[in-house]
């Protein structure tokens, strides 16, 4: 009797941290744009056994979660705790940040960023506009007619990355893998910026999911948040004849608007926001153009 008793106190904490685990890889799937079929195919994890782990039910083996964070690019303290136990500073420095508003860890960022010489100083910033969001947000089409207004070059970095790997997007991702992918992703970035200082460039929607490619797009760009209704997304999308990454899932909408809100926060570290909904073409490219005029001081013609 007082074994029970003194076991279950331990009882919902082990359960609040499985559910809290569960959240976390759907988190980190939505934040990667990866459907639960598609990380069962790269890491060989049943989608059934991935299923019972995300609805906290499921007590995975260390090596499952090992294989679950190599496919996620993550250490493995990110995805079963908090990567800020690894040094006393780490501590000092959660405990500043912690329950802090958005904008005061903005603040933060910046301020950290200036002090290890990694702010946004570049005095090209300005001109070289970085168009970011899902697919189906218009990047091309706009980014395009953008840099015809502005006179400016035009940067699709998909294409570049396929010029790096000698392949496509997809074969990139079946041969090489994700993480394969996200260093010809740098790459690709780090050379644009090197050769244009006056550019559009469209980014793949994925481009948050790597922080230290996203700090480089943030520090070299004015980036601007293309917004769009999740059903707008999927209907742009289907009307190019591409549904991936979620062609297979039988929950498309859910699915999209799930990598949505995940990389809803990081999206929203643009500098400018657009929103589409609900807008045609003409006028789209009118809100971006004034938008952008205005962030770069340049008026219309």
């Amino acid at each position: 009797m007082n074994q029970a008793l003194d076991a279950a106190p331990s009882e919902p904490r082990r359960e609040a941290f499985l559910v809290a685990l569960g959240e976390r890889v759907r988190r980190l799937r939505a934040i990667r744009g990866m459907t639960r079929k598609g990380l069962s195919q790269v890491t060989g994890v049943s989608e059934r056994h991935l299923a019972n782990l995300e609805h906290g039910v499921g007590n995975a083996s260390i090596l499952v979660l090992l294989q679950i964070a190599r496919a996620f690019n993550c250490a493995l303290a990110e995805l079963v705790g908090d990567v800020t136990t690894e040094s006393p500073d780490w501590l000092l420095i959660r405990e500043l940040l912690e329950n802090r508003s958005e904008a005061d860890l903005r603040r933060a960022r910046i301020a950290i960023g200036e002090l290890l010489g990694t702010a946004a100083s570049d005095p090209a910033r300005q001109r070289r506009i970085a168009l970011v969001g899902l697919r189906g947000a218009g990047k091309s089409t706009l980014g395009q007619m953008l840099a015809d207004d502005l006179d400016v070059p035009f940067i699709e970095l998909s294409r570049e990355i396929e010029k790096f790997a000698g392949c496509s997007v997809r074969e990139i991702h079946d041969l090489y893998g994700t993480n394969a992918y996200r260093r010809y992703e740098r790459r690709a970035l780090e050379e644009t910026v090197q050769i244009y200082s006056e550019v559009v460039i469209a980014t793949p929607g994925g481009i948050v999911s790597d922080p230290a490619t996203f700090n480089e797009l943030l520090a070299h760009c004015t980036t601007v948040w293309l917004q769009a209704a999740p059903e707008e997304h999927m209907g742009r999308v289907r009307a190019q004849g591409d549904t991936r990454p979620m062609a297979a899932s039988k929950e498309a909408m859910e699915d999209l608007r799930r990598i949505l809100q995940g990389r809803a926060a990081f999206y929203s570290k643009a500098d400018l926001k657009v929103d589409t909904s609900g807008r045609d073409l003409a006028s789209s490219f009118e809100l971006l153009r004034d938008t952008v005029r205005a962030s770069i001081g340049q008026a219309q013609h």
